[in-house]
C-alpha cells in the first residue's frame, strides 16, 4: 500500500497523472466519505485523459459517459444510492468493466463482488488541512 497527501487542485492533477501512467488496470475504485474528494479526483483523471465533457458526479444516473478528444469513452460511476449489486448489473455494469475503457467508480463498496481483482483501489481520508489517499 502506498499513501499520498493532497493539499490542493494541483496535487489532484499530479496524483491523477501518476495513477494513469502507473496503473495496470483501467478500473479505479475510489472510496471515501461524502466530501472527501472522490469526484475531484475523477475530474483530475478526466482532465489528464483530455476528456472534453463536463465531469460531474453521476449520483442519480449511476453512470456518466465522457469522450476524450481522441473519441475514447471514459465511464464514471457513483453507486452511493444503490441497495445491492443487482442494481449495478441491471445497468450493464459488467459490460462497462470489461469494455477496455477507463472506469472510475465512486462508492465501490456497494459492488465489491463485481470488481476484478486487479482493479486499483483508492481510499480518501479528509481532515481540515489535507486529504490522504491510500492506494492498493
Amino acid at each position: 500500500m502506498k499513501t499520498v497527501e493532497v493539499y490542493g487542485m494541483e496535487d489532484w492533477d499530479s496524483l491523477a497523472k501518476d495513477l494513469l501512467s502507473l496503473s495496470n488496470s483501467r478500473i479505479l475504485a475510489i472510496s471515501g466519505n461524502l466530501g472527501a474528494g472522490k469526484t475531484s479526483l475523477v475530474q483530475s483523471l478526466c482532465k489528464m485523459l483530455k476528456v472534453e465533457d463536463k465531469v460531474s458526479s453521476p449520483t442519480f444516473s449511476l453512470v456518466n459517459e465522457y469522450q476524450t478528444e481522441s473519441g475514447e469513452a471514459v465511464f464514471h460511476f457513483d453507486f452511493y444510492r444503490i441497495d445491492d449489486e443487482r442494481e449495478a448489473l441491471d445497468i450493464g455494469f459488467e459490460d462497462y468493466l470489461y469494455s477496455g475503457s477507463w472506469c472510475f467508480i465512486e462508492w465501490p463498496e456497494m459492488v465489491l463482488g463485481l470488481l476484478p481483482e486487479d482493479c486499483l483501489k483508492l481510499s480518501i481520508e479528509y481532515n481540515q488541512e489535507k486529504r490522504v489517499i491510500s492506494i492498493t
